[in-house]
């Protein structure tokens, strides 16, 4: 009985290890998706730079704080040359009523089978995503993770990493295109 224990101990160990030994990294290539966004029709991977914003929970406290900073504060991340994204496991609805209320016009994209969240290792002992931010170069190469998310300040801390990875900025002529300006 003891051996037995101590095997069980041995191999609960061993997944655990392991589990940490699979976590992706910087230079990790991405793992893909296809997601329902609350614009309709889904999004994967594609040939540009991408930020994904992993948040537990919609209507949420520190989520809509999260949201509003992304929704007030948008245009300096669309500065850069980049899609961005609020990505979590709730039902596509409750992320579309989420998104209106807090006036977001850029995609929020639902994960109901926690599948892709699993694959980039969000979930937490609960079982909802943690506030993790993945940035994944053009060719799908994760470039930078930020495990530590200040929700009121999501958009300026995003904007400011991506000019710390040189992604390019956005054409002066197609940017003012796009605001009609």
């Amino acid at each position: 009985m003891k051996h037995s224990r101590f095997a069980l101990l041995g191999v609960l160990l061993g997944l655990a290890l392991g589990a940490k030994a699979t976590e992706l990294k910087v230079g990790d290539k991405a793992p893909d998706f296809n997601l329902e966004s609350t614009h309709g029709g889904t999004y994967q991977l594609g040939d540009k730079p991408v930020v994904l914003a992993w948040f537990p929970k919609a209507y949420t406290r520190g989520c809509t704080i999260e949201c509003k900073s992304l929704a007030e504060n948008g245009h300096l991340i669309e500065a850069f040359d980049v899609d961005y994204f609020m990505v979590s496991c709730d039902a596509i609805e409750d992320n579309k009523g989420f998104a209106a209320e807090n006036n977001a016009k850029f995609p929020l994209l639902s994960d109901p089978t926690k599948e892709t969240a699993s694959a980039y290792g969000v979930l937490n002992e609960r079982g909802v995503p943690s506030r993790h931010n993945y940035y994944i170069g053009a060719d799908g190469t994760i470039l930078a993770i930020d495990r530590i998310v200040n929700p009121a300040t999501a958009a300026e801390d995003i904007a400011a990493r991506l000019a710390e990875l040189d992604i390019p900025k956005v054409a002066k002529e197609a940017a003012e295109a796009d605001t009609g300006t």
